[in-house]
């Protein structure tokens, strides 16, 4: 999927991903959230092809959630084999 028109303005895909890890979540949850809202006000509205668009967003959001917050494997130090 490539991103192009965000549906809520938290889920623009353009803007910035924040450099400290505790702000990166906050900013990626806040996009999940935004989403999930629209799709249930798209649901109630009966757009169904808005709420498919609405739906790629999400998932694309939670993608980038996932990535975001995978634990790394801790690398051994230089001075021990």
């Amino acid at each position: 999927m490539t991103p192009h028109r965000p549906l809520v303005p938290s889920a623009d895909a353009t803007s910035a991903i924040p450099g400290h890890a505790g702000a990166r979540v906050d900013r990626l949850d806040a996009a999940i959230r935004s989403l999930l809202q629209e799709a249930r006000r798209l649901e109630r509205l009966g757009l169904r092809h808005a709420l498919l668009e609405c739906r790629q967003q999400i998932r694309y959001w939670q993608f980038l959630r996932a990535l975001f917050t995978l634990e790394l494997p801790a690398r051994p130090s230089r001075g021990t084999h």
